[in-house]
Parts: C-alpha cells; structure tokens; sequence
C-alpha cells in the first residue's frame, strides 16, 4: 500500500493536526498523543478499502490514541477494528483489560465503547475495520473478545493474521471484482479467530439468521446505485431464498420496494443539494441513483417532497 500521508513533507507546525485530519476522516476519531515534538514526529500512513471494509497500515513515533467516552457516544456506524502488530510492541486497553501485543499477535476493539492504544516504542501496525454488524456476533461475545490478544497459540488466528496482515497491503485485492470477492471470507474468517478464540465455534452460526435483516440492511445501503438491485439478487448474496427475505423485512415492517424507492430519493436529494449538484444534470442524477426514466423520476420526486428535483436543486444552489 502506497503511502498517502508522509509528515516528512509537511512542516512540523500542521504535522499533528494533519495527523489528526486524516486519522478521523479515514478511520476513527480519536485522541492523538504524540510522544515526540513536533519536529520528530514522524508518521507515514496508508490508506485502502475493500468494499465495506477500511484499511490503514501505520509506521510512526511513539504515540497514544484514546477513543474517548464522549467520542464513544456519538458512532453512529458502530464497528469493530482488528489491529495487527508487524513489528515491536504496544498495548490495547477496553473493557477493563490490559493485551500487550507483539509480532504476529493481533486483536480487536469496539468502536462503541472507550479504548486506549498505547505505541511507547513507536507504530509498526495495520488496522483493518469492521462494520459490526456485519460481523453477526453477540454482543456479548465481543466484549469478550476485545483486548484479548490472538495470536500464534490459536492456528485460526495464526492464519488470519497472515492474511488480514498481506491484504492490508495488497493494492491490487483493494478494487474491482477481487475486493467483491473477498469481502465475505475475510469477515467470516475474523468470526471464526473470534470464536475459536473464544473458545465456542458454535456461537458463530446462530447469530447469522439472528442479524440477517441487519446485514440485509446494510447490503442495501452499500448496492443503492445498482440498477440491478432486485429482490432476487439481494436474496442470493445472503444465501436465502426471496420468500425468505420478504418475511425478514416483513418483521422489520420494511417494505423493500418503498424503502429502496425512498432511500434512492434521499441520495438523489443530498446530491442535487450539494456542492456539485449543477455539475451533471438532474436526470443523470436520477439514473446514477437507479431511476431510469427521467420523467417518472421527476414525479416521484414531487410527490415525495413536494417541489420538483430541478427547483430544489436552484433553491438550495442560487447562481453566484
């Protein structure tokens, strides 16, 4: 992974606030502590994705990273990161746990609850970050599981260790139909460290269907641009079948057209608004977001905010 941040290059007045920038913007927010001053701080950050999942791979300075209660508080997207230590040491700290990690040792920590990364010697780290759900864990379990350090005495976790280490890495597993294509074993694989780890591999399979509308859900959100976004598609990539995935919604109230349909407007809407809503016209608009027909879009859109997508785009962007 090419680095994208390189404080060499930058002076060191703005080192921690751009340190800071990019760690909140790309991963997290949290509390940055930098051993050094700041002019031998010394940070060189990656960044990648592969679908859903976020990636950073680290090398720095000493430093300490606190998610902080008040920080805790505001996820909105709660998620789960595994942290993998290259080279040195350092600890992590949530839950009432203490986990020194060294090499080939990895662990995790929540978003959802305060944590403290404790680098004294310096960062040799890769991070890879989770949506919680769609791990489908127990709640209880991952409460468990954070701080706990896993390592080479557990051969599911030795693997993946080897391997979240390698695809933190590998810019050409971050796009395209190889990303789809891992997506889904290398969150399953992270389930199976977690509960073999926790020592009941059995726990790994009830969850599924007890999170299935949430992972239909997020599924959902991520496809909202696909034209071919069907029920039958949605009800292939989770294994079920379409009678199956009605039910499931059907519990959650959901009905799958109309909340397509409304979420589709919301973006449509949200893009019209923004800064580069005059930059493509509104039909194409419309299309990027599944509506193909550029009058029924129109309509649609009246009938659901009251004002047409071209009047709420110049109402909200006057002309200079």
């Amino acid at each position: 992974m090419s680095p994208v941040l390189d404080t060499a290059f930058i002076p060191p007045q703005d080192r921690e606030e751009v340190v800071r920038n990019a760690v909140w913007e790309s991963m997290v927010a949290v509390e940055i502590d930098h051993g050094p001053p700041a002019e031998d701080i010394s940070v060189r950050i990656g960044l990648g994705a592969v679908g859903p999942l976020k990636i950073c791979s680290a090398r720095a300075t000493a430093v300490t990273l606190s998610r902080t209660e008040r920080l805790a508080r505001k996820d909105d997207e709660p998620a789960v990161t595994l942290g993998i230590q290259m080279a040195g040491s350092s600890m992590v700290v949530q839950n009432g746990r203490e986990c020194p990690l060294g090499p080939g040792h990895c662990a995790v920590f929540e978003s959802i609850a305060p944590y403290t990364l404790l680098y004294d010697e310096g960062v040799d780290h890769r991070f890879i970050r989770f949506p919680r759900a769609a791990l489908a864990l127990p709640d209880r379990l991952l409460r468990d599981m954070t701080a706990v350090a896993l390592g080479p005495d557990n051969p599911v976790a030795s693997l993946a260790f080897t391997y979240f280490s390698q695809l933190a890495v590998t810019d050409e597993l971050h796009g395209g139909g190889h990303a789809d294509a891992i997506v889904e074993p290398s969150v399953e694989l992270l389930r199976a460290a977690l509960t073999t780890q926790h020592g009941n591999s059995g726990l790994a399979k009830a969850p599924l269907e007890a999170t299935l509308g949430l992972r239909i859900n997020q599924y959902i959100r991520e496809h909202l641009a696909d034209r071919d976004l069907s029920a039958a598609r949605i009800a292939a990539a989770h294994g079920i079948s379409v009678r199956h995935l009605y039910a499931v919604l059907s519990r959650s109230g959901i009905s799958l057209g109309d909340w397509i349909r409304t979420r589709r407007l919301a973006e449509c809407r949200r893009e019209l608004a923004g800064p580069d809503g005059r930059l493509r016209t509104v039909a194409a608009i419309g299309r990027r977001w599944g509506f193909v027909d550029a009058t029924h879009f129109s309509k649609v859109f009246k009938r659901t905010y009251g004002i047409s997508p071209r009047a709420w785009r110049d109402q909200d962007r006057p002309r200079a």
